[in-house]
């Protein structure tokens, strides 16, 4: 009989998301200071102030998909889900990323972003 875990993720954006936690993890081990040292800034730039957590998880996906990193625009779409981005929202985000990247960043949000956002929404309204 297969033994299974509760933490193991059963799709693409969860396993993902954990890969990256994971290295992120590998990499804190060998450089704690200065692991910590981004996390912290990090963390404190997604702080709540004069632009909402929301709005600045958008802001990310949209630097995310022009970037075309991967790991960024399911992070930051779930972010943005998870604080009450909508469909329309997600896809204005995506809209300017392509005005700004061309065909790249419009391939991307097309089709990695709004993948994990049906995940994500469907999972938090079901």
């Amino acid at each position: 009989m297969e033994e299974t875990h509760a933490e193991e993720p059963a799709n693409y954006f969860d396993q993902s998301i954990l890969d990256y936690k994971e290295g992120s993890s590998r990499f804190q081990k060998q450089l704690p200071k200065m692991t910590q040292g981004y996390f912290d800034f990090t963390e404190a730039c997604f702080h709540e102030g004069a632009i909402g957590k929301k709005e600045k998880q958008l802001m990310a996906l949209g630097i995310s998909i022009y970037a075309q990193d991967e790991y960024c625009i399911m992070y930051h779409t779930k972010g943005a889900v998870e604080h009450g981005a909508s469909e329309e929202e997600i896809m204005e985000s995506i809209a300017i990323s392509a005005a700004l990247g061309g065909g790249a960043a419009f391939a991307q949000g097309v089709t990695l972003a709004m993948d994990t956002y049906d995940f994500y929404e469907n999972r938090t309204t079901h």
